[in-house]
């Protein structure tokens, strides 16, 4: 009973702190976005427009008010779900969002399972044969996948398998000479498996291929390096001697005593590397051309669109605090001892 108080005491902490983190995004979000160099109204009509336009869309746009009247104006569009207008398209930003999150999410989640997987699988190789030649190699790998620039992994690979090899698109998501096929859902990859159309399916795969290798090699070196340190780790522990002194096989010992405890920092470590997917994403989606969040807020920057900025900040904010309060609960009711 007792621990069960413990950890709904430790879920309220974390869902209380959680509307404070995204207030301190919103307001961090919101002043630098004013103190940057640049002025949506030059992005939208240039610098030879009269000052008599200027004034007359900076009215309309509401950019004249007191910065503390639009801050708080601000807030209280989010606190009642309303994101906002595009300064320069004129359409919800939450539709904006929703057309494009899907993409993201695909990308990104392709592209983490794929990082866990490589990463996983070469710290595992490393950690159970300590200082061979396999362990070495292992570390080669982390360290160089871990310092790989993004745009540049991203534009070798696309010159490799692209280009020269003509073995995968370019970028984009899917062919030009096809549409997508129609669901609700937004994932193509989901949606051509609701249908059962076979050449969507295969279509969406070869355009996410790309992209989701390169995002996905560079998670693998961090993944790769937590659990070969902390399966090392368990393996020259108390209860792992114990129990080779008892007689149980190694691979026995791995599997059931060492690997569950090392996993529970790589558990930790999937919900920080949320946070993270969306810096890598930001690139990836420029070089290949996919139409995804980060895209749509790299355009956003460039045009000084304020809304838009502003609302793609905060909902994958709270994506990434949803994300990480979820693995927080998850590693405290598996583990007890975080919650003290």
């Amino acid at each position: 009973m007792a621990l069960r108080r413990d950890l709904l005491r430790y879920v309220a902490v974390r869902l209380a702190l959680a509307p404070v983190m995204l207030w301190i995004i919103a307001s961090l979000v919101f002043l630098l976005l004013r103190v940057a160099p640049g002025d949506p109204v030059d992005a939208l009509l240039g610098l030879r427009a009269t000052p008599a336009a200027r004034e007359a869309l900076r009215v309309q746009l509401g950019l004249n008010q007191p910065l503390a009247v639009q801050y708080f104006t601000y807030l209280q569009d989010l606190v009642h779900g309303h994101l906002g207008t595009s300064l320069a398209s004129q359409e919800a930003v939450g539709r904006i969002i929703r057309a494009s999150l899907p993409a993201t999410i695909e990308l990104g989640c392709t592209g983490l399972l794929l990082g866990a997987v490589l990463g996983l699988a070469v710290g595992f190789s490393g950690a159970a044969r300590p200082e061979g030649s396999v362990d070495l190699a292992g570390r080669v790998f982390g360290i160089g996948t871990y310092a790989l620039p993004p745009f540049w992994a991203a534009m070798v690979l696309q010159l490799c398998f692209a280009v020269w090899l003509h073995w995968l698109p370019v970028g984009g998501r899917f062919p030009a000479t096809l549409s997508p096929p129609e669901q609700p859902t937004g994932f193509y990859l989901i949606n051509a498996l609701l249908v059962g159309d076979g050449t969507a399916l295969l279509a969406s795969l070869r355009h996410l291929a790309l992209p989701a290798f390169t995002l996905g090699l560079l998670l693998s070196g961090i993944f790769e390096k937590v659990l070969r340190l902390n399966l090392r780790r368990a393996l020259r522990s108390d209860y792992v001697e114990a129990a080779r002194s008892r007689g149980l096989g190694e691979w026995r010992i791995i599997s059931r005593h060492a690997l569950p405890n090392a996993l529970l920092p790589v558990l930790t470590l999937g919900g920080i590397t949320v946070a993270s997917l969306i810096g890598g994403a930001l690139l990836i989606e420029v070089t290949f051309s996919w139409p995804g969040v980060a895209l749509r807020l790299q355009q956003a920057i460039s045009q000084r669109d304020y809304p838009v900025v502003q609302g793609v900040v905060v909902v994958v904010a709270a994506l990434v605090v949803a994300v990480t309060v979820a693995v927080d609960v998850l590693v405290a009711w598996i583990d007890p001892r975080v919650r003290f």
